[in-house]
């Protein structure tokens, strides 16, 4: 076969669909690796094949258990073409260092218009009026309905998707009441709407509105105590999670009178089972988990994972990672670079000091003082410690690898650099007498777009963090260098940069070469045979 037609595509990047994606995504995953599409795989079935793929998306249908996960032995990324991810055991991922991503943005628009949709079928009964039409009837008494207008609304939760539906609120001249502990009265303010505590929400809405994450802390959220609370004649919307809410519980409330009806999109059981009570309740209207299901957040959000897929198998941070640091995006763009650098300024320590560290110190300087630097804590600490444990380490895991290890992290901000203005500091500590003894420092920086050290210890070099490298450390006497560099030629190992900082002439010095091949043992070993040098290492960045 001639080498135009060699098949390379074991070498491509594995990504299995399990749900069904918009054709956008699925042309832009194409373009990177190659895709599977397959639905309908059962947790057994899952297990048997996810051992072969670096990538797994999903929706809502397909669970990716902590089985799942354990036989995933090269995945790098479970996306969820959503926001929820209660059917991925994010704990899970983390501990195998598997990154969890979603996509927020992508149907928050459709989310908040079903929103609005449900809420104005509950005021003016539409869907029963409907199914009455289609029965022959023309009651027009049976279906009287009620204005929103100068109506109440209480949001239950502010985030995204809420904050989009009280904007169309406000169009419908509504009152917008919410209740979110994690939110100010400032940002509540600045969306028109009025922060209340919960128990004033649910004396006064007219119509509530469900905001919640399905989280530990929030299933059952609205259990028969609260239910109770809520103003006589009020409505109910739901189209966050199902388990947010006791069906039971709401059931009642409904046979009761105190709720007047209730509009649900999401359900404790999914699909919803069709001997459920919810289904022949007369004041209930259900639409079967479609908030996001429109034609444009369909293709937002397959775009958006497939592209923070590729980023992920790229190296690259995703925005939207679920058990991940959280970082703006247009923040995100601006530390990529440094983010790059901490992990090479890691793995430089690790070759060169080796394993029995105790303690890590991480110095930022200059403008990365006023940055969420959770990245490149965990970029650092990827650096030090990919190789030494017997786990995959990543930005996921990095911080519980190293807590698990008893290797203390300490981090520090300062506002100039020495003589770099923005740049990072990395200090290797290792056991000592009476506390940890400080073995190494490297100082990094970005210079012309590309990650540079830039001092070692106390010396003041600049070489690129990249490659293969070359670092002694000797006594500053004439002929060294010229030896070193005689030996590296007789063995066809060829020299791309040399930088060597010293403090005083015939003094301690630190050369560092960059080479174009790996440096084999026996050379290493005959340099560190030489007269007054003294310590030798390789290193690869």
């Amino acid at each position: 076969m001639s080498p135009e037609h060699v098949d390379t595509s074991q070498e491509r990047p594995r990504i299995l669909v399990a749900d069904p994606l918009a054709e956008e995504g699925l042309r832009r995953l194409r373009t990177f690796g190659c895709v599977d599409v397959r639905f309908g795989l059962s947790e057994d079935a899952l297990c048997e094949i996810i051992g072969e793929y670096d990538a797994l998306i999903v929706r809502s249908g397909t669970w990716v258990t902590r089985r799942v996960l354990a036989a995933a032995h090269q995945l790098k990324v479970v996306a969820r073409a959503g926001v929820g991810v209660d059917n991925i055991d994010v704990e899970a991922a983390t501990e195998y260092g598997i990154l969890v991503i979603n996509a927020p943005t992508g149907n928050i628009v459709a989310a908040a218009e079903h929103t609005i949709a449900l809420l104005m079928a509950l005021a003016r009964r539409v869907p029963q009026a409907h199914i009455s039409m289609q029965a022959g009837e023309w009651d027009r008494k049976r279906f009287i309905g009620i204005e929103v207008r100068e109506k109440t609304l209480g949001l239950i939760g502010l985030g995204r998707v809420a904050s989009e539906v009280a904007r169309r609120a406000r169009g419908l001249e509504m009152h917008v009441l919410a209740y979110d502990p994690y939110v100010s009265e400032a940002y509540a303010a600045k969306q028109g709407v009025t922060l209340v505590d919960l128990d004033t929400l649910l004396k006064e809405a007219d119509f509530i509105s469900l905001h919640l994450p399905l989280t530990p802390e929030t299933r059952g959220f609205l259990n028969r105590e609260r239910l109770s609370q809520v103003k006589e004649g009020a409505y109910l919307i739901n189209t966050a999670r199902g388990g947010v809410v006791e069906e039971a519980a709401l059931l009642e409330a409904l046979d009761q009178g105190r709720l007047a009806g209730a509009a649900l999109d999401v359900f404790a059981e999914e699909p919803l089972p069709p001997d459920h009570p919810l289904r022949r309740h007369p004041r209930v209207i259900l639409t079967p988990h479609i908030g996001g299901s429109t034609v444009e957040a369909q293709e937002r959000v397959a775009v958006d994972v497939a592209e923070q897929v590729i980023a992920v198998l790229e190296g690259r941070p995703a925005p939207y990672a679920v058990n991940a640091p959280i970082v703006p995006p247009q923040e995100l763009e601006t530390l990529v670079p440094w983010i790059d650098l901490a992990e090479r300024l890691g793995k430089f320590m690790r070759q060169v000091c080796g394993e029995r560290l105790t303690r890590v110190e991480l110095t930022v300087h200059g403008d990365l003082v006023h940055y969420d630097l959770s990245y490149l804590r965990a970029a650092v600490l990827k650096g030090v410690l990919e190789g030494v444990v017997d786990v995959r380490v990543n930005l996921v895991n990095a911080l519980r690898v190293a807590e698990r290890r008893g290797l203390e992290f300490i981090e520090r901000r300062r506002e100039h650099g020495e003589r770099f203005g923005t740049m990072l500091t990395l200090r290797i500590f290792r056991p000592g007498n009476a506390q940890p003894k400080e073995v190494w420092m490297v100082r990094g920086a970005i210079l012309h777009g590309e990650p540079m050290i830039v001092a070692l210890n106390h010396y003041w070099v600049e070489f690129p963090a990249r490659g293969y490298l070359l670092l002694t450390r000797h006594q500053d006497r004439p002929g060294i260098i010229g030896r070193i560099g005689t030996l590296l030629g007789m063995r066809d190992i060829n020299i791309a940069f040399m930088h060597v900082g010293r403090k005083t002439p015939r003094g301690e010095a630190i050369m560092v070469l960059g080479v174009d091949e790996p440096i084999p043992p026996d050379v290493l070993e005959a340099i560190r045979q030489m007269p007054f040098t003294y310590w030798v290492r390789a290193i690869t960045l």
